[in-house]
């Protein structure tokens, strides 16, 4: 039966809109000072940042004081991370144990986990990356391969994961394994394990990009001790839990404010003479931002009120990946004929990552078949 979605208007409060104000000026005043600002969120990463950041409090904001956190409402979390994406800051080192891997051992750890990592994550000094995607099996995130094998006081760790943002640096991975023999359901025998990505047996090797860079990495696993302490949750249940932890993922405003730099810029190289079609195009731009962000800021209202917007969530990654996709090209085209050469930096680091757009967090196939069976279709 067909199940409508409803996005219900969120006010932020003027604690909210205090606390917008104080991470502005933050952020002004450290990229004035010290940092380049990035097009993409994952492209930057600061240690140093970071950790002030967590000095501030605004690392795991929501999260319970006896884990680090400041049991701040979603609606800040919320606020926070719009204004250090909207300026571009370098959160890459902290982004994803701040997003995701602290929520899922919050939801599906154990008290040990949470009282190991939850603080070091909080003061911008523990890093996670995604262990998830394998080579050549596209989207399909139930055909996992790496194996691991239950030994004596833990398990034995053998495989690979690929596009792990961050590896490369990161402390951490939650990665998806098969921890059983492949059945005709093949969402069973999954777990989810911490890994350490400094182990001796992991070995992390860049992807460069069309640039040079490799801000991506193929991350191999050669009989990986990993304790039993280290599971997340129960044994077998993996899928679920990973399913959790991608509406962490797909929910923020990340997914429409990934080409912002670049719509700002425009607007600055424009000034105040646009011509028809360019005054169109900011029209049109800003009339989908305005409303990605409406739905985005009701998904916050919606984990403040204790719910699991999965479904909201995959729509607005889905309506998000369209938009920033849309942002360079649109923008590319109807450019003054003379540009600046920070305008041009912007510009060639969003079109640089925008394959990436609509393939990490689930590709537009797989977020419209969560829609689907969201909405009773599937």
């Amino acid at each position: 039966m067909f199940q409508g979605l409803q996005f219900e208007p969120v006010k932020l409060p003027q604690s909210s809109v205090a606390l917008r104000a104080e991470v502005r000026a933050f952020v002004e005043g450290e990229l004035a000072a010290d940092y380049l600002r990035n097009s993409d969120f994952n492209a930057g990463e600061s240690v140093e940042f970071s950790q002030r950041l967590g000095q501030r409090g605004w690392i795991g904001m929501t999260w319970p004081k006896q884990y680090g956190g400041a049991e701040r409402s979603f609606l800040d979390r919320y606020v926070v991370t719009e204004e250090l994406l909207a300026a571009g800051a370098p959160v890459g080192a902290h982004w994803i144990a701040d997003r995701q891997s602290g929520g899922q051992l919050l939801k599906f750890g154990t008290e040990a986990q949470r009282l190991e990592y939850l603080p070091r994550i909080v003061r911008g000094e523990c890093y996670f990356s995604i262990g998830m995607s394998e080579p050549d099996t596209g989207s399909d995130l139930a055909s996992v391969r790496t194996s691991a094998v239950k030994v004596d006081g833990g398990w034995l760790l053998n495989g690979s994961k690929i596009w792990s943002s961050g590896a490369h640096m990161n402390h951490y991975m939650i990665a998806l394994v098969r921890t059983e023999a492949q059945s005709t359901n093949r969402h069973a025998g999954l777990s989810q394990f911490i890994v350490d990505l400094h182990d001796p047996n992991v070995t992390v090797k860049g992807i460069l990009n069309l640039a040079g860079d490799s801000d991506f990495n193929h991350v191999f696993f050669d009989d990986v001790f990993v304790p039993d302490a280290s599971v997340i949750g129960t044994p077998g249940n993996g899928w679920e839990q990973v399913v959790s932890e991608l509406g962490y993922e797909r929910s923020g405003p990340e997914r429409f404010l990934s080409a912002f730099r670049v719509l700002v810029e425009f607007i600055r190289e424009v000034g105040d003479n646009p011509n028809p079609a360019q005054l169109a195009l900011i029209g049109r731009l800003l009339a989908n931002l305005v409303t990605l962000r409406r739905m985005s800021i009701s998904v916050a209202g919606m984990l403040e009120a204790g719910k699991t917007p999965i479904t909201e969530a995959a729509l607005i990654k889905d309506l998000g990946n369209t938009y920033e996709r849309l942002v360079p090209e649109l923008i590319r085209v109807l450019a003054p004929a003379k540009t600046s050469r920070r305008f041009q930096n912007t510009l060639h680091q969003c079109i640089l990552h925008a394959p990436s757009f609509t393939l990490r967090s689930g590709t537009r196939e797989i977020l419209r078949g969560v829609i689907a069976r969201g909405l009773g279709l599937r």
